[in-house]
């Protein structure tokens, strides 16, 4: 019987970098290790729509030459970007061919920090074209989920959380605009923070959807989401303290009218309330009040930013996907009724921010989704409506906090009856992102979750 090699795949984040700042593990077998799996397993997934092998084994051992790896908190970590943010030397792809630009000069300023923390990028993740959707798909291939790759991965970061819960990359950069790192670390069973405005230069597109967007990493484990938190935010990395008897509100009321929690999603929020309840916390009934017309001035936003991208690109808007044609039609159209106004995102941002006082709770409990994922497929070949009825009806819950730019964490807690992975979230004031992963981390010590899908990696971790 052949002996089988050991191999960092699998591995936390934390757990390689100790290793290479230790001298136990080259930055270069690290990256090599990953780059076998990734060309072993990435068939079946679509996870990755390039992959830069040769340049990654380069950037690898430039780690391993460097004398003082000691203050490099991602020492030698293979890292993924969101195919929409730039990396010096590959197109930015932005989710089609259509909407591709041409190849980098630099790297945007997240991927600098990466590297900075001496994180080696081996390529980027597919997204939805212009990153509208929680489904992940082009013409050229349909990114699935590795739980059950007859179901999406979520989006639009979908690539990225079908590459951590494979076990292709420790974590993967993402960016959230109405739930696009939140709705796939719910489908995948990870960590997924988005942070509050202004914490991480967003600098994407025309405006960053006005002000929605926010980048953040998608992890196995709340210390590596912590960690690569920190990266992002330019800080210092910080231990977590496990938080003292908070008071949390617990709501099931869903942002979109007509649409609610299916049961195994009502049963998470109840499992999350009881971990809360044995770490010490209070948890207590506590309802946002979402207006109508918050949902449609959500909608309305939606529609806007991919029309302001579209023009700030110099789109031929024919080659668009028939869904993203539409969509930024619309959006032509909702900007020219005046539907699109600061002041109505200023409003509820500050009513956001009064729900905490009100009810004097430090966080919300919510669940993260409404139902299963929906089928991996080419949703980018159906109509528009039956894209954003699929969209509406299984992950309402985030993007309330993107308006209001509030920080917000999704978390595993279980698995639903069909063995896929669900989650609950959790929403903070301005500044809580500790908190929020402190909490987590409270979750991840009294029920430890899958770190990765079954079957995932399909070669064994270092002990």
């Amino acid at each position: 019987m052949q002996d089988i090699m050991p191999t960092w795949v699998g591995a936390t984040a934390k757990q390689i970098a100790r290793g290479v700042r230790r001298g136990d593990v080259s930055a270069t077998q690290v990256v090599a290790d990953h780059l076998d799996h990734i060309a072993r397993a990435d068939a079946d997934l679509a996870a990755f729509r390039t992959v830069r092998g040769g340049e990654a084994i380069t950037e690898a051992e430039k780690v391993d030459e460097q004398e003082d790896l000691a203050n490099l908190p991602l020492a030698g970590v293979p890292v993924a970007v969101k195919e929409n943010t730039p990396v010096a030397g590959l197109p930015t792809w932005n989710g089609s061919a259509a909407v591709r630009t041409g190849v980098a000069e630099a790297d945007h300023e997240v991927v600098r920090r990466l590297r900075g923390a001496g994180a080696v990028i081996l390529g980027v993740t597919r997204m939805p074209e212009l990153g509208l959707w929680g489904l992940t798909d082009d013409e050229t291939a349909v990114t699935r989920n590795p739980w059950d790759t007859g179901r999406t991965p979520g989006g639009s970061s979908g690539g990225a959380a079908a590459a951590v819960a494979a076990g292709l990359v420790p974590i993967a950069h993402g960016n959230d605009g109405l739930g696009s790192i939140r709705i796939p670390a719910a489908c995948c069973g990870l960590v997924g923070l988005k942070p509050g405005r202004g914490v991480v230069p967003c600098q994407l597109g025309a405006e960053d959807w006005f002000g929605l967007t926010e980048h953040g990493m998608l992890t196995t484990t709340v210390a590596d989401a912590a960690v690569g938190f920190s990266v992002l935010a330019g800080r210092r990395p910080e231990k977590l303290v496990p938080p003292q008897r908070l008071r949390v509100g617990v709501s099931l009321r869903s942002p979109v009218r007509g649409v609610r929690p299916d049961q195994p999603n009502r049963d998470a929020v109840a499992a999350a309330g009881r971990l809360l309840a044995a770490a010490g916390h209070d948890t207590v009934p506590a309802d946002p009040v979402y207006p109508t017309r918050l949902g449609l001035q959500g909608i309305a936003t939606w529609f806007a930013a991919a029309a302001a991208d579209a023009r700030a690109a110099g789109l031929d808007r024919r080659s668009l996907q028939p869904r993203s044609r539409r969509h930024v039609a619309l959006g032509d159209w909702a900007q020219r009724r005046g539907y699109v106004r600061e002041a109505d995102r200023a409003a509820w941002r500050e009513r956001s921010i009064g729900f905490f006082s009100d009810h004097s709770v430090d966080l919300l409990l919510t669940p993260a989704l409404a139902g299963p994922p929906p089928e991996a497929a080419h949703w980018s070949g159906r109509s528009w409506r039956a894209n954003m009825v699929a969209n509406i009806r299984y992950a309402p819950y985030a993007a309330p906090w993107n308006v209001a730019g509030l920080p917000a964490l999704v978390v595993p807690v279980g698995r639903r009856p069909d063995g896929l992975p669900v989650a609950v979230q959790l929403v903070g004031p301005p500044g809580s992102e500790l908190l929020l992963l402190g909490v987590a981390g409270q979750f991840e010590m009294q029920a430890p979750w899958s770190r990765h899908a079954p079957g995932y990696p399909r070669i064994p971790a270092p002990v």
